[in-house]
């Protein structure tokens, strides 16, 4: 029976993947026969080592909050846990940054990868409450440093007048691994327990390692005079340039690491009959859609409504759960979030590379995405604490409103005018900020 089923999860896992392999493929080598073979063969690696890293780390979404319960943790508790990952993304944000623009980025890449392989296999041999924080810091790690490093390479590699197709196709290892890994973490925890779960993960990310290590990376020409060079890591969060959309990314995580902490455990208390890595497909099924639409539109019709549009997605996704008493309404709100999601950070990584020159992406992609590291670090443990006098839906019901004040945050004040805010969000005005507009002006 053992047997049965384990070769019914390879068998549903490798036939997803070849489902979602297949279409990718065709999208991202329709960009891919415009360059050069050399670079083809690079870009399609980087996207395998993407696919694996995402799949292993989103092994656990799930899971790993039943498992923090099932070893005696409250609801603080697990959103405490939960959150330790984003004290690792805070902690190791900075050095990442600049270690990606001074010595490299697949030596970061690397860095981020070695953490996926080896965060759950920590897990797996521990079950205490502070060991498991600690555990998860350093799983907080893997996102501070593979994806700082893949979307500061893919914008290296891209030639700028493809850069947000480019970006938004490279980016679909996130949406596809959001849907292969917690499918194949729920499955394996439903049939044979944690303790697999968690091997599977981590074999994941030894091949990914492996795959990797075959990355070449462009080298990058620094220029000099920068004013930013001379600005310390963190005074960049007052950058105009950098600024909102770090705002706009707090509050995004605060929501998001919400959304990824309590789903599972409201979906067991709603008493809701969903395999909980359903909701984590239909999220990225919208996200993988929507990602084909928007990279090459954006370069079309700018950054600004997008961003509008996915935040507005935020709005809706979050009244969906807070209203949610059947699995439909679920896994419509996942997918609707999936949408936002799959907006969101490509064209945010888009915004901040049309903001900055090649040797300074590192440092101001870092820093703005600091903004939604703090968002997923204080979503557990402080909205945890909201969770035991509101309950999981009066959560979700704030996080609604969370949701629309980054919207009218990004609508009134993108710009260093209302007006020019107002025409930037809703496509009807470039964007101030960015290098080739302010090179010209």
């Amino acid at each position: 029976m053992i047997v049965k089923r384990l070769v019914t999860v390879a068998t549903l896992f490798l036939a997803s993947s070849a489902s979602f392999l297949h279409s990718s493929s065709r999208v991202v080598l329709s960009v891919l026969q415009k360059l050069s073979p050399e670079l083809q063969r690079n870009l399609l690696v980087l996207f395998t080592a993407g696919l694996l890293f995402w799949s292993g780390l989103a092994a656990h979404l799930p899971t790993l909050p039943l498992y923090i319960q099932s070893v005696g943790a409250n609801e603080q508790m697990v959103g405490t846990v939960m959150g330790a990952f984003a004290v690792g993304l805070l902690l190791s944000r900075q050095w990442l940054a600049q270690l990606a623009d001074a010595r490299g980025r697949k030596l970061v890449l690397l860095i981020g990868m070695a953490s996926v392989a080896v965060a759950p296999l920590g897990y797996f041999m521990t079950q205490a409450i502070p060991l498991l924080i600690a555990i998860r810091a350093i799983h907080g790690i893997s996102i501070a440093a593979f994806a700082l490093a893949y979307s500061a390479l893919v914008v290296d590699l891209s030639p700028p007048q493809h850069r947000g197709e480019l970006i938004g196709y490279m980016s679909l290892v996130n949406p596809i691994g959001l849907a292969l890994g917690p499918a194949m973490g729920g499955y394996i925890h439903e049939w044979f327990g944690f303790g697999p779960m968690f091997l599977s993960a981590a074999g994941l990310g030894i091949v990914g390692l492996i795959c990797t290590a075959q990355v070449q990376e462009k080298p990058v020409a620094r220029a000099i005079d920068r004013t930013t060079d001379a600005l310390p890591f963190w005074r960049l969060l007052g950058d105009p340039r950098i600024r909102i959309p770090a705002l706009i990314l707090l509050l995004v995580g605060l929501t998001f690491g919400t959304l990824s902490t309590f789903v599972p455990l409201f979906i067991k208390e709603v008493g809701v009959p969903l395999n909980v890595g359903l909701f984590y497909t239909a999220v990225a099924i919208a996200s993988f859609v929507i990602r084909l639409i928007a990279g090459p539109a954006s370069d079309r019709y700018g950054r600004g409504p997008f961003i509008s549009i996915s935040l507005v997605c935020y709005v809706l996704s979050m009244g969906l759960l807070w209203q949610a008493k059947d699995s439909i309404t679920f896994l419509l709100a996942g997918a609707v979030e999936g949408a936002g999601s799959g907006i969101l950070i490509p064209m945010i990584a888009a915004l901040m590379a049309d903001r900055s020159l090649p040797h300074e992406r590192g440092r101001t992609f870092g820093v703005c995405m600091v903004g939604f590291d703090v968002g997923i670090a204080l979503a557990g443990p402080v909205l945890g604490a909201f969770a035991v006098h509101l309950g999981y839906r009066g959560l979700f019901g704030l996080c609604v409103i969370l949701a629309l004040l980054g919207l009218l945050i990004f609508l009134t004040c993108s710009s260093d005018e209302l007006r020019l805010s107002l025409r930037f969000a809703l496509g009807q005005g470039r964007d101030i900020y960015a290098v080739e507009l302010r090179e010209d002006g």
